[in-house]
């Protein structure tokens, strides 16, 4: 496309909805299967919540497939993933350990609970020490649940946190959603250990690369969302420009009137097939990460309102936005009812605007009884 090229907003959302890799029909995801679902996104968010599935786990079934209960935690221990702060706590390929090391080295004295490392240095000898002796090892092996001493205090849990995040320990697995901790030279590669972080300059562009690389498209503020860089646009801005200088990405005006978007030099917006007919997201995937983006895009606006006191809450408590073809056309507030086998739908809302039909009706009960399949369950009860 010519560098004078006003994209259109509904080619451009075509474009950015195919570029997730949504898989249009239910299958098993291996190992492998799951790594590369998590190269091509870059990163995939973790989140404790499992009142339908494990967030995780969604976002990777909705693209490759639904994974082994224990595959994730396999990866880790092979060093074939990483858990670290990407956008939130993430799983990143293992590839990209180094582009992550200056980050480490600096929160190792800025963590969010001040020098917790420096201002006990014992205390992090000591638990170092244990798992070395005695291998992974989660917080709870430190503090227990009786009989006193130091591991029973809520200072081991934090120093746990300070050393993973300062890249002294590394996260080895989960036992449940608990991370298990061990040593570096125990579970990453030496190739990537032994490299030393990449100047600041180099990182900054290879994450946004990533970033445009995985999202289709995206403003330079939604380049700066999608790792959490530091800094704003104005620190992030000079490096999308040296990466249009290499012919890297490009940058193109949207016939909206909106900021211009930047996306990969190699992008056809004009030849993506069929898009995926339907399929439930999790409130925490990569497709909705920027809620300003989102909003321009579909005219959708995401709510997570896990956190919210229940009379607060708009839709339910987790809810789950229905991409229909190029739409979100619905949110589906969803509980596994794992004793009985079913999932159960506590409500579905349509977006204003979008008609109910019996073809988005086909594709919400295959969307509902896909992610079903996926967490184990029989069937799907939407009485309400």
């Amino acid at each position: 496309m010519g560098r004078s090229t006003t994209l259109a907003l509904e080619a451009l959302r075509r474009f950015v909805i195919a570029r997730q890799g949504f898989a249009a029909r239910f299958r098993r995801a291996d190992a492998e299967d799951v790594v590369r679902c998590i190269e091509r996104l870059s990163c995939v968010q973790l989140d404790s919540i499992s009142i339908v599935d494990r967030s995780h786990r969604i976002v990777i079934a909705s693209r490759a497939g639904a994974p082994e209960p224990d595959v994730v935690t396999k990866l880790l221990a092979k060093g074939r993933l990483f858990e670290y702060w990407a956008h939130e706590a993430c799983l990143i390929p293992i590839g990209d350990y180094p582009l992550f090391r200056s980050r480490m080295i600096e929160r190792r004295t800025h963590h969010w609970w001040g020098p917790v490392i420096d201002s006990d240095p014992a205390l992090a000898k000591r638990i170092v020490n244990t798992i070395r002796e005695r291998g992974a090892l989660g917080s709870r092996d430190f503090e227990g649940r009786g009989g006193g001493g130091m591991w029973n205090l809520k200072p081991a849990k934090r120093m746990l946190d300070a050393l993973w995040t300062a890249g002294e320990l590394v996260v080895s697995g989960r036992q449940g959603f608990q991370r298990l901790y061990d040593l570096p030279e125990r579970v990453l590669p030496e190739s990537v250990r032994s490299e030393p972080p990449p100047e600041e300059d180099e990182v900054l562009m290879a994450l946004a690369l990533r970033a445009i690389r995985a999202r289709g498209a995206l403003t330079a503020s939604g380049v700066k969302e999608h790792y959490r860089l530091a800094g704003g646009v104005a620190r992030i801005a000079p490096h999308l420009k040296a990466l249009e200088r290499k012919g890297e990405i490009v940058s193109r005006e949207v016939d909206d009137g909106g900021a211009p978007v930047w996306l990969p030099s190699d992008a056809d917006i004009d030849d993506i097939g069929n898009l995926v007919g339907g399929v439930l997201l999790s409130p925490f995937d990569n497709l909705l990460w920027d809620r300003a983006w989102v909003k321009r895009l579909f005219g959708f606006e995401h709510l997570i309102e896990v956190y919210k006191k229940q009379h607060q809450r708009a839709f339910g408590y987790y809810v789950l936005p229905f991409l229909f073809g190029e739409r979100l056309a619905g949110r589906a507030d969803l509980k596994a009812d794992r004793a009985s086998g079913v999932l159960r739908v506590k409500a579905f809302h349509l977006e204003p605007g979008v008609r109910r039909s019996g073809r988005l009706e086909e594709a919400l009960d295959a969307a509902l009884l896909r992610l079903a399949r996926g967490i184990g369950l029989s069937t799907v009860d939407r009485s309400p």
